[in-house]
């Protein structure tokens, strides 16, 4: 009998929101969850088996449900669902692949000869979804036994060491007191030289596409000259670098892929490229900036020449 969804439709459906809902809820990282944990994989290969054994079991019983049926209530509910002939003859196929199923009209040539008080015994062969599912866990037993037993991929003990050392380093990357964080209001310039190199592969990582690995510009400003579009000194490089331009969309923040600290390193390296003055710099943007005992902070448009506050674009 024709249900409102066909089983075609409504199964992969109701697998995919299973699945999305499992991406979604799992942090399985830049890999799906189903390939990097296999419990998921095997969870969602159970729940595919028991939605397709489910409506097998469905179109069985509605099988028998419409044998029973006079011809006279067939026809109604024929007439009451108009099947097509397309959609019922290809669903049709499909469940007979499947399940290699004989017509009820039928049976009597696979019927035996056992009489048990009057139940007899039908010689049907089994299904061929559940063979082939059978079949399948044969191969995925051989592959597993290769790859954990015999080449010795990774044992559980590995696995799990990497993941705590995967958590130790994302641990590492917060704060672990707080007097440790860095803001605009505590942050000053650094000069040893480990801050300074630790600025400067942080920059070369990830400022260099627009600026060069010099700080010489290259869609970005020139970082080597005095002149500043959002005003210099360590606080106000520390928040455009922190914080982005909101006028320039190439200038994104950064404080949610580097900690204060990092922040603050790249901002001493780049204060500390002023007059390098690298070959084929670009032309100075901005206007100059000169550094006060209270240097207030440059909101997006605000620098200071030579003491003056004047009007300047976003950017640097």
């Amino acid at each position: 009998m024709k249900k409102l969804i066909p089983s075609y439709v409504r199964v992969p459906l109701l697998f995919a929101v299973v699945f999305a809902a499992l991406e979604y809820f799992i942090d399985s990282g830049d890999r799906p969850a189903f390939i990097k944990f296999p419990m998921v994989a095997l969870f969602l290969g159970v729940f595919l088996f028991l939605l397709i054994a489910i409506e097998i079991v469905i179109d069985a019983v509605d099988k028998v449900t419409y044998h029973l049926l006079t011809d006279e209530q067939k026809e109604q509910l024929a007439n009451a669902q108009s099947v097509s002939f397309t959609e019922s003859k290809w669903y049709q196929n499909i469940v007979a692949k499947l399940t290699r199923s004989n017509e009820m009209e039928r049976e009597e040539d696979i019927m035996l000869d056992h009489d048990y008080d009057g139940i007899k015994e039908l010689d049907n062969v089994l299904p061929p979804w559940w063979v082939y599912l059978f079949y399948g866990t044969i191969i995925f037993a051989a592959v597993y036994l290769v790859r954990f037993h015999i080449v010795g991929d990774y044992t559980q003990a590995e696995e799990f060491n990497k993941e705590v050392e995967l958590a130790e380093l994302e641990k590492s990357k917060l704060p672990k007191d707080p007097a440790d964080e860095v803001s605009y209001e505590t942050v000053v310039a650094l000069t040893d030289a480990a801050s300074l190199a630790k600025g400067k592969e942080i920059f070369t990582n990830a400022c260099a596409a627009c600026h060069k690995a010099d700080g010489g510009g290259l869609v970005g400003p020139n970082l080597t000259d005095k002149h500043w579009i959002n005003g210099g000194g360590i606080k106000n490089v520390f928040k455009l670098i922190s914080e982005g331009s909101k006028n320039n969309p190439s200038m994104v923040a950064w404080n949610k892929n580097l900690s204060s600290k990092d922040i603050q390193s790249v901002a001493s390296y780049v204060l500390s490229l002023q007059g390098s003055n690298p070959p084929g710099g670009k032309p100075a943007e901005g206007e100059i900036w000169v550094e006060t005992a209270e240097a207030a902070p440059a909101a997006a448009t605000t620098t200071v020449v030579d003491s003056t506050k004047v009007e300047a674009p976003a950017g640097k």
